[in-house]
């Protein structure tokens, strides 16, 4: 079972079903099972986003917010950087660079990127992947 993690850009005011609409068929088109999400999410100014925190409640999910600085290091592996992201965020790609980082949280491997940035008229989303037990381990805290 391979674990997998949600990355969100959304505009304000965007609604749970249209987020969780973009995740279904995403998944759906990827042959990406629901069971496999571990949670969703975000760049900081998205943490109080009505729609993000009704669908993690929804899908019974954390939800997880990150500052443009910790999610600076993953532009590398972004597939698209997109200058009016940075110009609104401070961040080049917030979806695929939230999903990275949440998949990173906590283990000492690398994550990668499962489906890249995927849109629809109102939100952005991308979900990155690890397998723990392909030698990955939980950080001591």
């Amino acid at each position: 079972m391979t674990a997998l993690w949600v990355g969100f850009g959304c505009r304000a005011g965007c609604s749970a079903q249209a987020l969780h609409d973009l995740l279904e068929q995403t998944l759906l088109e990827h042959d990406l099972p629901w069971a496999d999400v571990r949670g969703i999410a975000s760049i900081d100014m998205k943490a109080h986003e009505p729609g993000l925190v009704a669908l993690a409640e929804r899908l019974g999910l954390p939800f997880a917010t990150y500052s443009p600085e910790a999610l600076a290091p993953y532009q590398d592996r972004l597939s698209h950087h997109s200058a009016r992201s940075f110009a609104a965020t401070g961040c080049l790609g917030v979806s695929e660079s939230a999903a990275l980082a949440m998949a990173e949280d906590g283990i000492q491997c690398a994550s990668m990127l499962r489906v890249s940035r995927r849109h629809s008229a109102v939100a952005t989303l991308a979900i990155a992947c690890t397998e723990p037990h392909r030698g990955c381990t939980q950080r001591s805290t």
